[in-house]
């Protein structure tokens, strides 16, 4: 499916990065981007977001491509949307429908999936035109009379219905990972989250960590559901790490809120590892976006270790840095090669033994506090 990406430069920094971007989006959802059209404005026009002039130069452009698809790198109103597609008389894509449709193409376990439609139903309600002009409201009459609702309540009254029903199934998966998590607390295992944004090399690092063979590739979001893997860390003892759903820039809300039962891994860990692409030029400001979507899901105050990740592309060499009170912050590895994996493990080790003995004193204070308050009286009556 050939398409035209459309960007819009507000004057806010990333653009460039951004529209790359969301060609790869493109690309993972399986269109074809023919070309990129860019303006700059100081703000959107409520109409047609572009404004009318632009709109014209796109239309003109996709006429003259023949192309099948027009994908925006923002978030359009239901209206904007509707607009476009009447001047440009093809299919307008919003990024925020783009990214769902590339989670429901990778959405693999039965969580997933209803996940991803819980997420595209609730996006869909927001979108749904009197299209059914054949159908409007029933008129009287015998044999006439019905339910008395357009085809639009019809269908806003169904997926209502359907996203109730399927946020009755996430509640029930949501238990059963807290049943889960419950019995790993029990026996004292720590519990470690792969966070990171898309394409960092999670599910490599993960592969490489756990000799699991979760698919890795180089694309966004390459896999969107949860595994856990057991692995033993020496004096350390096990550990738990659970590979996650990649973040991006403007990661829709519909899907932060339907994913809330993967990101219950993040949520519930013990420790972070925010892996990084360290060959990217805009690394900061991916490590900035996962923590946002952290903070926004009750994650930011869970500690993190930094994993810089392809370091064979950036040029430099595995080593770990650490604070000024010589805690670990950051670990330089490849997940690729190998190189460094070593020290990522020691890292965790290193966490690991460090919260069994805060563990073991707060345990040993509570003991100490019950004998206090249990010990009989030992003064005698004269």
């Amino acid at each position: 499916m050939r398409a035209a990406l459309v960007g819009v430069d507000f004057g806010k920094g990333e653009f460039a990065a951004s529209l790359e971007e969301l060609g790869l989006l493109s690309s993972s959802a399986g269109a074809e981007p023919v070309l990129t059209i860019v303006g700059k404005r100081a703000s959107p026009d409520p109409a047609l977001y572009v404004g009318s002039g632009k709109a014209q130069e796109i239309a003109q452009a996709v006429q003259d491509g023949n192309l099948d698809l027009v994908i925006f790198n923002h978030a359009l109103s239901p209206a904007q949307q509707r607009n476009l597609e009447r001047v440009l008389k093809v299919r307008v894509v919003d990024r925020t429908s783009l990214i769902l449709d590339i989670f429901a193409q990778r959405a693999q376990s039965h969580e997933g999936k209803v996940q991803v439609e819980l997420a595209q139903l609730q996006h869909l309600a927001t979108r749904l035109i009197r299209g059914w002009t054949h159908l409007e409201r029933q008129k009287g009459g015998i044999g006439l009379r019905g339910p008395g609702e357009t085809q639009l309540e019809t269908d806003r009254r169904l997926i209502g219905e359907r996203v109730k029903a399927l946020r009755a199934k996430l509640k029930k998966l949501q238990r059963q990972h807290e049943t889960q998590r419950r019995a790993r607390g029990r026996s004292n295992t720590l519990s470690v989250s792969l966070v990171g944004y898309t394409n960092a090399g999670k599910s490599t690092l993960f592969n490489a960590m756990t000799k699991a063979q979760v698919y890795a590739a180089d694309q966004l979001f390459a896999t969107l559901d949860t595994t856990s893997r057991r692995i033993y860390l020496g004096e350390a003892g096990s550990v738990v790490i659970s590979d996650t759903v990649g973040f991006i820039r403007e990661l829709p809300h519909q899907l932060v809120a339907a994913f809330r039962a993967t990101l219950e891994e993040t949520i519930r860990a013990d420790l972070l590892l925010h892996v990084v692409d360290a060959s990217s030029p805009t690394r900061l400001e991916q490590v900035e976006e996962v923590n946002a979507v952290l903070r926004e899901i009750g994650a930011d105050r869970i500690p993190q270790i930094l994993v810089w990740n392809k370091i064979d592309a950036a040029g430099l060499e595995p080593a770990v840095e650490r604070d000024e009170y010589d805690k670990i912050r950051r670990v330089f590895i490849s997940a690729q090669t190998g190189a460094g994996i070593d020290l990522l493990r020691e890292a965790i080790g290193e966490f690991a033994v460090g919260e069994h003995a805060m563990q073991a004193g707060a345990q040993q204070s509570s003991d100490e506090e019950d004998v206090r308050f249990s010990a009989p009286d030992q003064h005698t009556n004269l």
